[in-house]
């Protein structure tokens, strides 16, 4: 069985629901609280022992603050985890344009001729952690290695799930499963219409047949649920699984409301902050 050694970071969308924001600053460099919605992926990707990202961008995005090695800062914080101020630097790093915003399924064609084998594919403005460490103690996110480990005990192609409450379905792809088999994918269902309430959160296990499917099933015939006809390809073929991520919280840097619900969740969760946080908030509360 192949190795899984890429992992695909889509950043390439406008990011139109964080304007103005998102015309000067991308949305994968909002932090999340003090470290990069993009830095926690790509370390996520590299603890998953991938030996090469590949970056999606778009054509008005520049990346290259985020992509450069700021170790000459660590003299002046010598507290900060150097893979935090460097976060590229043990890893081969490719980027790709995609020149129109066309989906997922087309995203992930833009670096396919640099890729042979099965690839993880994580989205930008997502964000799992199952620990919440501070930028002195950094431990990535062990999500994509979760996929990685289930493609190397099954050899199929396999998604993150996440349950969410049931008035929230109707945001995401919801599945049907029996056992860890996806049998079906519905695509922003009404509550009466959910299969169930565990939906795609944004971490996939592309297998190699990837590239062949996207011609077949294409962006101009599919539209922006090319992705989705791929997926439900593997569904009705050798298997597409479904790896249900119940540990971990979901942050989104892709809408103001929950991006700012993560940073006061996060810094609840971190040990550096919560106490001191938790105080002011709580105080704060009390004064309305």
């Amino acid at each position: 069985m192949a190795a899984v050694e890429d992992a695909l970071l889509v950043a390439g969308g406008l990011g139109t629901r964080m304007l103005p924001t998102s015309a000067s600053v991308p949305k994968e460099a909002l932090p999340l609280v003090d470290i990069p919605a993009l830095h926690h992926l790509a370390r996520e990707a590299v603890a998953a022992g991938v030996r090469r990202i590949h970056i999606i961008s778009s054509p008005r995005k520049d990346l290259t603050g985020l992509l450069g090695d700021n170790a000459w800062l660590q003299s002046k914080r010598p507290d900060i985890d150097s893979q935090l101020l460097s976060p590229f630097a043990d890893i081969e790093v490719h980027v790709h344009i995609q020149q129109e915003p066309l989906g997922l399924g087309n995203a992930i064609e833009c670096a396919l001729s640099d890729i042979s084998g099965p690839f993880l594919v994580l989205l930008g403005d997502n964000i799992l952690l199952d620990k919440h460490t501070s930028p002195d103690s950094f431990s990535p996110s062990t999500a994509s290695l979760k996929l990685v480990e289930n493609f190397n005990k099954n050899g199929l192609p396999c998604v993150g799930l996440l349950k969410v409450m049931p008035e929230d379905v109707s945001d995401y792809g919801v599945v049907r499963q029996d056992g860890e088999r996806i049998l079906e994918i519905v695509e922003k269902p009404t509550i009466e219409e959910a299969p169930s309430n565990l939906v795609l959160c944004g971490r996939y296990l592309f297998t190699s047949d990837c590239r062949a499917l996207l011609q077949k099933y294409s962006v101009e015939a599919y539209g922006e649920l090319q992705s989705i006809a791929v997926q439900k390809h593997w569904m009705e073929n050798d298997g597409l699984l479904g790896v249900e991520l119940a540990q971990f919280q979901w942050y989104d840097s892709g809408k103001p409301l929950p991006w700012l619900q993560a940073q006061v969740d996060h810094a609840l969760r971190r040990s550096d902050l919560s106490e001191s946080f938790s105080a002011w908030l709580k105080d704060r509360l009390a004064q309305d």
